[in-house]
């Protein structure tokens, strides 16, 4: 199937090149972007903007959920954070709330700003290994 638009061109093969960590990545900026635009929506009294995008960020919350190694400890804390995130994605659609939008918006930019440097680090390392050799 071509594609006709090169910006959709583009966007499908950053998703098919891009590493786990980076597909990571974009999904808590997609998460942030789509709350936000659901905030705007509240604002404007736009439910079903509203709707649309908190079901969006629900989705991610959900994606990054099923994606967790829960054989890692650390995945066990993260997915009952990310329980939260949804119910409280939810709570906030079902009450046009966007002091919740808010509280999840910061949990989700506070893990995004650690991931980022999760993949800086790594990459920084990958860089030195690969000057020694």
């Amino acid at each position: 199937m071509a594609v006709n638009n090169p910006y959709q061109a583009y966007q499908q093969n950053t998703l098919n090149t891009a590493s786990p960590g980076e597909l990571t990545l974009m999904l808590y900026n997609g998460c942030i972007k789509f709350i936000n635009q659901a905030k705007i929506a509240i604002q404007a009294k736009n439910i079903e903007d509203k709707n649309k995008n908190l079901i969006k960020a629900q989705k991610i919350i959900q994606e990054l959920m099923v994606t967790l190694n829960m054989d890692v400890p650390m995945s066990k804390e993260l997915m009952a954070m990310y329980d939260y995130l949804y119910r409280r994605l939810v709570e906030a659609n079902m009450n046009n709330n966007i002091g919740i939008l808010d509280e999840v918006l910061s949990f989700v930019t506070e893990y995004r700003d650690t991931w980022k440097q999760v993949i800086k680090i790594n990459r920084q390392k990958q860089f030195a290994q690969g000057g020694q050799a």
